[in-house]
């Protein structure tokens, strides 16, 4: 392994992070997802190609290894713990609240979209890849990524518009 791969892979954390906490929707998977994503691109630093895009493939070892437990948790169902479950505000006051029941919102809403339109969405929106970058890592045609993008887009502003509002 060159001495350069494991710096250049923790200058990427924080950017591994939010990609996966977009994929998660919580910060706990998110963690365990980059650590995972990170061990296994320790273990095969060999078949990384040296000045080829170390984002672009940790972003495919994060998505990878995201859906892979994805599949698993269909199988095996969801575990769910009581101490996420709960809104805390840890006495922060109410806005803590409102904002964290607005963010499971989120992630709720983002949860029921397909899997490859949480992808292309997490990447535009979260990472600020253009289509083109985002096309690379997950290795489909731009208009693709446009269209998804489309489709997540549309399908979130349905489900986080107020009923009141919705045409």
């Amino acid at each position: 392994m060159r001495p350069e791969f494991a710096n250049d892979l923790v200058r990427l954390v924080p950017q591994l992070r939010r990609f996966a906490l977009g994929l998660c929707g919580n910060a706990d998977d998110a963690d365990d997802l980059v650590q995972a994503a990170c061990e296994r691109a320790l273990k095969n630093a060999d078949a990384f190609v040296p000045g080829s895009r170390m984002d672009s493939w940790m972003y495919r070892i994060v998505q990878n290894l995201w859906l892979d437990s994805r599949r698993r948790s269909q199988v095996r169902g969801t575990a769910v713990d009581p101490e996420e479950a709960g809104l805390h505000d840890h006495g922060k006051g109410a806005r803590v609240a409102e904002d964290r029941m607005m963010l499971d919102h989120v992630f709720g809403a983002m949860d029921r979209l397909p899997d490859g339109q949480r992808a292309v969405l997490t990447l535009v929106a979260v990472e600020g890849l253009n289509y083109r970058e985002v096309a690379e890592v997950l290795d489909i045609p731009e208009g693709t990524v446009t269209s998804r993008l489309v489709r997540a887009r549309e399908a979130l502003a349905g489900r986080l518009m107020p009923k009141g509002a919705r045409q």
